[in-house]
């Protein structure tokens, strides 16, 4: 069985800001097998790496008077959120953003880079990977909606890579929570690796309102589910909770690897972060959601599972682990 590879989340995000440069080259230097990007729109077509298509909770322009305008409400896969969204940016305007830590109350020291990077585009990341060794596992963010005002995410990803060796067949692994935007990207003619993400319940939103809208996450990881997958995907990668199971009153691990390895998919997990308010009760020390819990028993347990990959924030500590 070949190890479990590490992906740093959005670079090495649990030692600083998501998406920047710095937590993209530390990754590398931690020992990450490949980084994740978040992909999103421009309204002029430009990729950004972002977590999501609202900026406000990633970067500083809520403290920005040019661009009070901009906040607005939107309703996204379901979701009403108020702020200020990418696709009422042109790139030159998000260029001008500084990077925020998402998450302050958790990670103060990392909050202390507040402002000390700008915005990544795709073709930077990517440049970035190039130079320091580092895959690249790609999200598509939000595809349905993104297609729906007239960004295909599909199409930019090929203009991205077009003429690069990230064009080649296998070099690019591309994943999203909706599995039509991942064939999508194949058919813009990028023979990237197809991971479908999987929330533990709901339903994706590019089947929420078609003939499937019965068909939850939950539903696809049956093996009748897992089976229809492996015939059109090479991995999923599943919420770290479905892999534990307390069905017989003690914490353990669950199934899903083994029965979606007899499908012929590979399994990835995220997200691996040691902190109490991330891991499972049973593995939380204290009660600040900041401290660090027993994250080496919990990843221990997943260690064993034979898991294609993991996402972590911290890639070096899953690095440990296999130690």
């Amino acid at each position: 069985m070949h190890p479990t590879r590490v992906i740093a989340h959005r670079g090495a995000s649990g030692w600083a800001p998501e998406h920047t440069e710095t937590a993209v080259r530390l990754a590398a230097q931690l020992g990450a097998d490949a980084v994740e990007p978040d992909l999103v729109a421009t309204r002029d077509g430009v990729l950004v790496v972002r977590h999501d298509n609202e900026l406000g909770e990633t970067t500083d322009v809520a403290s920005r008077p040019e661009f009070a305008d901009r906040r607005r409400t939107e309703v996204i896969d379901g979701t009403r959120l108020t702020g200020w969204f990418v696709e009422d940016f042109a790139w030159s305007e998000v260029a001008t953003l500084r990077a925020r830590e998402r998450l302050p109350a958790l990670r103060p020291a990392s909050a202390r880079r507040d402002g000390a990077e700008g915005i990544l585009r795709f073709t930077e990341l990517l440049a970035i990977a190039e130079q320091t060794g580092l895959d690249v596992v790609a999200e598509l963010k939000h595809a349905s909606h993104h297609a729906a005002i007239g960004l295909p995410l599909a199409a930019m990803v090929a203009d991205a890579v077009a003429g690069t060796r990230w064009a080649t067949p296998g070099a690019l692994t591309v994943e999203s929570f909706e599995e039509a935007a991942l064939h999508e990207v194949r058919a813009a003619g990028v023979e990237a690796r197809l991971v479908y993400l999987m929330e533990e319940d709901g339903t994706a939103a590019d089947l929420v309102d078609g003939p499937s809208a019965s068909t939850t996450y939950a539903e696809q990881r049956s093996d009748a589910g897992l089976a229809a997958l492996g015939a059109r995907v090479d991995a999923i990668s599943v919420a770290k909770s479905v892999l534990f199971d307390r069905s017989g009153g003690e914490l353990r691990t669950s199934d899903v690897v083994e029965r979606a390895r007899a499908a012929g998919l590979g399994t990835i997990t995220w997200t691996l972060r040691p902190e109490n308010a991330f891991l499972e009760p049973e593995h939380r020390l204290g009660e600040h959601p900041a401290a660090w819990g027993n994250w080496q028993q919990e990843w221990g347990m997943l260690a064993e599972l034979g898991l294609e990959a993991v996402f972590a924030d911290h890639p070096d500590l899953w690095r440990r682990i296999q130690r």
